[in-house]
């Protein structure tokens, strides 16, 4: 396979390389002359038009003018003829910025853009040993970098598929990925997709093979890294992304699409073997970085305050998990969220939590306003890390450790508006409510093993129970501002149920009983999306329905049914 790193500057040998990585671009035969001892040189470019579809700048291609170019720190616009200049260091990736109604190349089996050139003239490293190989050398700074772009027209109004945490862990468990979600995107209008990082378990070298199994949905796929996307050997966080830059590019970046812009923020920080080795805790650490907070405020310079910004990152800005622990948090979440601030039109995403969360953040942090700044945690695609029970699929339940089913989202563009949806991976039908009766929440483990998963939260139940037992509803898209409300028996009145922030006692009913198909290190943990009533306490022995609506972030309402069965005594 051709290395994605290696731009070479005879025209006749620079096509598009089907798989990894830059197919942009030096385009001429003379290269800059660099010396070892050189900290910082200019790159030039052009970004030009590609009429004929070959990547290559003839003599007569036109120039585009305000195009922005960036090394991941400054950001610069083309000027009249299409032409760019930006220090660069070495290690540096430079990359476009693709703008509204252009295209950059796509890589035809893997849907990856194609819209950056590294800037590593040794190559990484080898003295480091790493297990997965990084980027060969480049070579001297060539004396163009040239990046073509294609007219694309582009609607106001798209989708985009997101995932999070696809994080195959062997062979099998990338079947898992293609079959159990990925199968359930084929036929996607989607204009794109993308992951939020954990692309991988640790075993990088299963990059190229989950490319392609990628690629099969036939739309350009944009990524951006977690902490099991790191190279462990490097000694610090500079080189611990070698593997990753091979085959997805920078990062960081940003890309824009229709009337919004998109940032793919890479915060997680590597801190080294040496910290790994004292504590493996504390082997990263979440958070952007002074550089990183600089390109985007140089990118949001040149946005408009009325156009949607999407803000897409690993780890998230806060969790139900941790609010604190900084390697499931931005320890810099502060500095990020007054970076944003006086964005009317943003939102933010993350995963890396294995659950899903909506959080709002205003003025007390560090969010000055208009208005609040929403942030989602996406579900995991492995959820449980692929663990539990097959279904009939023969495919992992991965119920997440908050009660959500494994899955992807559905993000929904209308102008400088959005909303998502979620996609159950098992059944797509049922990606909104789960309804159990909770009477045994005192219950041992042993119990919990010993009845067959649902008995205990489904009933029926004995009539001296119904004092002491909660309808207990997981609204898996539900957040600080839903509503949930619940009708119990024929002609009852809708009541408001109570948020909690609890563990869903279906899901350790679920984990306790297949303790041999669950990894070690997955519990329950507590759900953000968990509400809860009281049975009404004159029900009579007998069949009584139950009603739950609910209404979500976006004003949308989800209803979910069950039968109540009482027995008596």
């Amino acid at each position: 396979m051709t290395d994605p790193s290696l731009v070479s500057a005879n025209l006749t040998r620079r096509q598009a390389v089907a798989g990894t990585g830059a197919l942009v671009l030096a385009s001429a035969f003379s290269r800059a002359a660099t010396s070892a001892e050189d900290t910082e040189v200019i790159a030039r470019g052009t970004v030009f038009e590609d009429t004929d579809g070959t990547f290559r700048r003839k003599p007569n291609a036109r120039g585009i003018a305000n195009v922005m170019v960036s090394n991941g720190r400054e950001v610069v616009k083309t000027d009249a003829d299409g032409r760019w200049a930006l220090p660069v260091r070495e290690g540096d990736t430079i990359f476009v910025i693709k703008p509204a109604h252009w295209m950059t190349p796509v890589a035809p089996q893997t849907g990856l853009p194609q819209f950056f050139f590294h800037y590593a003239p040794k190559g990484t490293p080898k003295e480091l040993g790493f297990r997965y190989e990084g980027l060969a050398p480049t070579g001297p700074l060539p004396a163009s970098i040239d990046f073509p772009l294609q007219r694309r027209e582009e609607s106001p109004d798209f989708q985009v598929l997101m995932f999070a945490d696809p994080q195959p862990e062997s062979s099998a468990e990338l079947d898992f990925v293609r079959d159990g979600v990925l199968a359930r995107a084929m036929g996607t209008d989607a204009a794109f997709g993308m992951t939020l990082g954990d692309i991988m378990f640790d075993d990088l070298s299963f990059y190229p093979r989950s490319n392609r199994l990628f690629g099969s949905l036939g739309v350009p796929w944009y990524n951006l890294p977690g902490n099991h996307d790191m190279n462990f050997e490097a000694p610090d966080n500079r080189l611990s992304r070698e593997t990753y830059k091979r085959y997805f590019g920078p990062r960081s970046y940003a890309f824009q699409y229709g009337s919004v812009t998109f940032f793919m923020l890479d915060n997680v920080v590597y801190q080294g073997q040496a910290a790994a080795q004292a504590e493996p805790r504390a082997r990263y650490h979440g958070e952007f970085g002074a550089t990183q907070l600089q390109f985007i405020r140089s990118v949001l310079a040149n946005v408009p305050p009325d156009e949607l910004v999407i803000f897409c990152m690993h780890i998230p800005l806060r969790t139900v998990l941790g609010p604190d622990l900084p390697n499931q948090t931005a320890v810099d979440r502060k500095a990020f969220l007054q970076t944003i601030s006086g964005r009317n039109y943003a939102a933010s995403f993350a995963g890396h939590t294995h659950t899903h969360e909506y959080h709002v953040f205003g003025p007390e942090d560090g969010f000055a306003g208009p208005g609040k700044h929403r942030h989602q945690i996406l579900t995991a695609a492995s959820g449980s890390w692929w663990s539990g029970p097959l279904d009939v699929r023969g495919i992992p339940t991965a119920l997440a450790t908050d009660g959500s089913p494994n899955g992807f989202h559905v993000l929904t563009i209308e102008g400088n508006r959005y909303s998502t949806r979620l996609v159950a991976a098992a059944d797509p039908a049922q990606s909104h409510l789960r309804l159990v009766l909770d009477y045994a929440y005192h219950a041992s483990i042993e119990v919990l093993r010993e009845e067959r998963p649902g008995v205990l939260f489904r009933g029926p139940i004995l009539q001296e129970a119904v004092p002491v037992a909660d309808l207990v509803v997981n609204f898996f898209s539900g957040g600080p501002d839903s509503v949930v409300q619940a009708a119990i028996g024929a002609h009852a009145p809708f009541l408001p149920m109570q948020r909690t922030i609890a563990k869903d006692p279906f899901v350790e009913q679920v984990y306790a009983a297949h303790t041999s198909s669950k990894k070690p290190w997955v519990n329950a943990q507590p759900c953000s999306h968990l509400w809860r009533l009281r049975l009404p306490a004159g029900l009579a022995a007998g069949v009584h329905p139950v009603e739950v609506r609910a209404l979500d972030a976006f004003g949308r309402t989800h209803e979910a049914g069950m039968v109540l069965e009482i027995l008596a005594s």
